[in-house]
């Protein structure tokens, strides 16, 4: 059984701030009641693929295992606005990106028995350095992105928890295939409750694990950046639209959040 990820709620702001940064990630315990929880997994629920969107729906009977990925979910339903800017979280994102970020994506997803380990990866690598230079402690690489994973269901090993290795964004590169550890480090798994949440960087080497019980997982995750990163919101060529009733609901900074950025450099 794999060790679990130390979980520590911490304080302050900074203090969350240098987590993020230094590890890799930060915890926030309880940030949902058990009513939002219910409230989300029932729109969860609700939500419908729509293929050209990129997202997925996959059945047992077809697939092996169920397997539901909705992406642009702020847009789908206002229940998801909330998550764009939830207190605390959102604190950690501006300090990390600047008060000018936005957000690149936002995903719910449903994970069926039966689906399988994914290899280790990470979600993006900006640049690469030699293990020697990121050892150095006056490199300091920038948090390009991160993302919030909001886990919507009591987290047992069966269940298929996310896995971390705590400090892998120092490695200055991508796992190369099939490879597990880093330093040593084996793969620690995110066993929480319903309604916390993981704030990581997008370096570190993590993966989904197996889901060996009879219960469908529930997840929120919302990716977030800098502003000259560009918003993830398929269809492309300007296809994609925002609904208008949903968005007459944003406040100014979930519309923020969204794009309605003022002029900068490069508009």
């Amino acid at each position: 059984m794999a060790e679990g990820l130390i979980l520590a709620a911490r304080g302050s702001l900074e203090q969350r701030v240098e987590a993020l940064e230094q590890e890799g990630y930060v915890f926030f315990p309880g940030v949902l009641s058990g009513e939002e929880v219910a409230e989300l997994r029932c729109a969860i629920d609700r939500l419908e693929a729509r293929p050209e969107e990129y997202d997925r729906h996959t059945n047992p009977e077809t697939h092996g295992f169920l397997n539901k990925s909705i992406n642009n979910v702020f847009n789908r339903d206002s229940v998801f606005l909330s998550f764009l800017d939830r207190p605390d979280v959102i604190d950690v994102v501006e300090a990390a990106h600047g008060p000018d970020c936005h957000v690149i994506g936002m995903t719910a997803w449903m994970t069926g028995p039966g689906r399988p380990d994914q290899g280790i990866h990470v979600d993006w690598q900006p640049l690469e350095l030699p293990e020697d230079v990121m050892d150095d402690p006056r490199v300091e690489v920038p948090v390009y992105i991160s993302t919030v994973h909001y886990y919507l269901d009591d987290l047992y090993e069966a269940l298929g928890p996310t896995q971390f290795i705590p400090g892998s964004h120092r490695a200055g590169r991508v796992p190369a295939t099939g490879e597990s550890a880093w330093r040593g480090v084996e793969p620690r798994s995110i066993i929480c409750s319903a309604g916390d949440a993981v704030l990581f960087r997008c370096e570190v080497w993590h993966r989904g694990t197996a889901n060996t019980s009879d219960r469908v997982r529930y997840l929120l995750q919302v990716h977030y950046a800098q502003r000259m990163i560009t918003q993830k919101f398929p269809p492309y060529l300007n296809r994609f639209r925002f609904d208008p009733v949903i968005l007459s609901r944003a406040t100014d900074r979930q519309r923020r959040l969204l794009g309605e950025h003022v002029q900068g450099n490069y508009d």
